[in-house]
């Protein structure tokens, strides 16, 4: 059995902000312009917004003088093309990051299983959502490659029962560990057993398409699927996401939900970006190219890192701290993965991007290593 622990042993409350892409304060600190720092914090597709997307959202500008549809309506169809689900199954929001918020509020959830490392906003959501609410989480180990044995998980929900909410991020953010598809429904069959809602945040299946189960969620009333358009659309400033939901849920979440959150220039950018074929097959090959190029610089080096099915690599770096700062005295902005509740003190996170960008990141890493190693001679 993985360990369980409950929260409050690790992490500071001052880091339950602490996520990547502040290129704004440390801009301010160098005293630069912001486009001149190199941001491998954020994992967004270094291809940025397509040319279509550009376009569409310079002639919707004429149009900000009017409200944005409260429903996206024009939106949820494109994504019920898209997914061919049922648009009246999808909600969409300010990022996903404002569904992550909505569910527990929503549904009354008291007790929660979610993975470390994870994305952190899981738990402040539930913290947020009630006092009362009891967040556990599961340990998942390094030695794993911090990979969810479906067995023990679904072990783990029966054994400390009654959970009735977990989270899955897949492919999980830190680590870019993926469960295929069937597993990923062998826990959401189990969950539905329960009676515990299993939410799996797919902001990053797009890079790996075929083991979504966003399909299957009309099958399991338990089941709730969310999704980004930031990671792989890089619509990052627009912040737009959605999520899946049993119809049962639908009204009650809509009830507690804010108006107006999805902007008129996200639901347009949305539409043309889902619609673009030829960025979506130039971003698989960017994709392939540069994370190859990067696995083979990391192993070179001798670099500690994870599998990842993700645009993004979890590097365990002796001396991150140190490291850490170097890289942002040059303009260069990793994720520091210390508050990460799971992990240990020596863990950067980078992103994959262009491969101008990704060698000059080698280059420093290959740099600290010679200084490193001339130290401790």
């Amino acid at each position: 059995m993985k360990k369980l622990y409950t929260p409050g042993s690790e992490g500071r409350a001052s880091d339950l902000f602490g996520h990547g892409g502040d290129i704004y304060r440390l801009a301010e600190e160098l005293g630069i312009p912001e486009k001149n720092i190199i941001d491998f914090s954020a994992s967004i597709n270094p291809l940025g917004i397509s040319k279509k997307v550009n376009l569409e959202i310079r002639k919707w500008l004429k149009n900000l003088h009017s409200y944005p549809d409260p429903e996206a309506n024009g939106l949820r169809r494109t994504l019920g093309e898209y997914h061919n689900i049922d648009p009246e199954s999808i909600i969409c929001g300010n990022g996903s990051t404002e569904l992550i918020y909505l569910i527990p509020r929503a549904l009354k959830i008291e007790r929660v299983l979610i993975p470390a490392p994870t994305f952190s906003e899981y738990e402040r959501a539930c913290k947020t959502a009630s006092y009362k609410l009891q967040v556990m989480s599961y340990g998942l180990k390094k030695e794993d490659n911090f990979e969810i044995n479906p067995d023990e998980f679904i072990r783990a929900l029966s054994r400390f029962k009654p959970f009735n909410m977990a989270f899955l991020c897949n492919p999980n953010n830190p680590t870019g560990r993926l469960l295929e598809r069937k597993d990923v429904l062998r826990i959401a069959e189990a969950a539905r057993e329960l009676r515990c809602y299993l939410v799996v945040d797919e902001a990053f299946i797009d890079f790996c398409p075929e083991d979504t189960v966003i399909d299957e969620v009309q099958n399991n009333p338990y089941l709730i699927v969310l999704r980004s358009m930031t990671k792989f659309y890089a619509l990052s400033g627009l912040r737009l996401g959605y999520g899946v939901f049993p119809y049962h849920l639908i009204e009650t979440l809509k009830k507690y939900k804010e108006p107006w959150t999805v902007n008129s220039l996200a639901q347009k950018a949305a539409v043309v970006a889902l619609k673009d074929k030829a960025y979506r097959d130039e971003t698989f090959r960017l994709m392939r190219k540069e994370k190859g190029f990067l696995e083979l610089s990391l192993k070179r080096l001798g670099i500690e890192f994870s599998p990842s099915e993700a645009n993004f690599y979890l590097l365990r770096i002796n001396g991150r701290g140190q490291i850490y700062k170097m890289l942002r005295m040059k303009g260069i902005l990793v994720r520091d993965c210390s508050n990460f509740k799971g992990l240990d003190g020596e863990y950067i996170r980078v992103a994959v991007k262009s491969r101008r960008h990704n060698k000059l990141l080698v280059e420093e890493l290959s740099g600290y290593a010679r200084c490193s190693n001339s130290r401790d001679t």
